[in-house]
């Protein structure tokens, strides 16, 4: 897999997950909306999703670390930076990054939030990677971390039914070769009104349509532009990991990228769109089911509110 520019390199070494006892099923969403449980699953493909009830998103964030900091055999104190994704903090002040350094142990790294919805993950990366090329960074700990639930309307059909809660997290660090690729990202800004969160209430107010067409028809170039840009055929790809926004949107994007040899995530089907969380869940899950093995190449596609995008492959750690 190639890389852009200069001979530093960077990959992911460990991955960790967080995903609450909570749950929301089929059933509790046909009593409150008084529909049949299936039409809730051939809508969305999802069967449950995760709820996090009194957890904080704090608190799923730092249980993400501390595996990932396990799954990588990195010290807290080797931590030089730790990066947040998240839409759904409680407030703006202190920002969850410090929170997660603090209950983490970790002494002295620099930290930040960073807030492009759904596409989070894919974004943190891509500064975590860019950082260690640099060197202005050596280790770092990304975490992704929603608490969805809790900024969404129960009453409303368009949001209640897809979101749910969790977090994931990666440890980045330096490398004598590229585990991952450039990053082909952006936004589309004339939809930035698709999604939003109303400031009277708090709650996500979602063009479900549109952005199901967005969706299905403008992210699948992104993913296949990624893939070129590492030098990856799609056929060489182990596995697809798109962002778990609705099981219909992933798999249509997966059939039109093509990738035939590859297993494609379907988190979402149990643990619901948990925005920036859910490329780390579900590329966690696939690590933990012998789906992918050390060193597999994996295309990461997270895309969302903005409208933002990215797609990078990476190299299963």
């Amino acid at each position: 897999m190639r890389i852009t520019q200069g001979s530093r390199a960077a990959r992911m070494i460990g991955v960790g997950a967080y995903v609450p006892e909570g749950v929301v099923d089929n059933d509790e969403l046909a009593a409150r909306f008084g529909k049949p449980a299936e039409w809730f699953e051939s809508r969305t493909g999802m069967s449950t999703r995760a709820r996090a009830g009194a957890m904080t998103l704090t608190e799923m964030a730092v249980r993400a670390g501390a595996a990932a900091l396990t799954d990588a055999k990195v010290e807290p104190e080797q931590i030089d930076l730790v990066i947040t994704a998240t839409c759904s903090a409680d407030a703006p002040i202190p920002a969850v990054a410090f929170e997660v350094i603090r209950d983490l142990e970790i002494k002295s790294a620099a930290a930040f939030d960073l807030n492009t919805a759904c596409s989070g993950f894919c974004y943190s990366l891509t500064v975590a990677n860019d950082l260690i090329r640099a060197g202005t960074a050596h280790t770092v700990l990304v975490t992704a971390a929603e608490q969805m639930t809790a900024i969404t309307d129960p009453t409303d059909l368009g949001t209640s039914v897809v979101f749910g809660d969790g977090a994931g997290a990666a440890v980045v660090t330096g490398s004598n070769e590229p585990g991952i690729g450039p990053v082909v990202w952006g936004s589309d800004a004339s939809g930035a009104d698709l999604i939003v969160q109303d400031p009277s209430d708090r709650f996500l107010r979602m063009q479900g349509q549109k952005v199901f067409r967005w969706a299905t028809t403008e992210i699948h170039p992104v993913a296949l532009s990624a893939c070129q840009q590492a030098g990856v055929d799609p056929s060489e790809l182990a596995a697809v990991v798109p962002h778990q926004a609705n099981l219909r949107i992933v798999d249509a994007l997966a059939n039109k990228i093509g990738a035939t040899n590859a297993v494609v995530a379907r988190d979402g089907a149990e643990t619901g769109n948990t925005s920036a969380a859910s490329i780390p869940l579900a590329l966690r899950r696939l690590m933990d089911s012998g789906q992918v093995s050390t060193g597999d190449l994996a295309l990461l596609v997270g895309f969302g509110a903005g409208l933002s995008y990215a797609a990078q492959v990476i190299r299963v750690p």
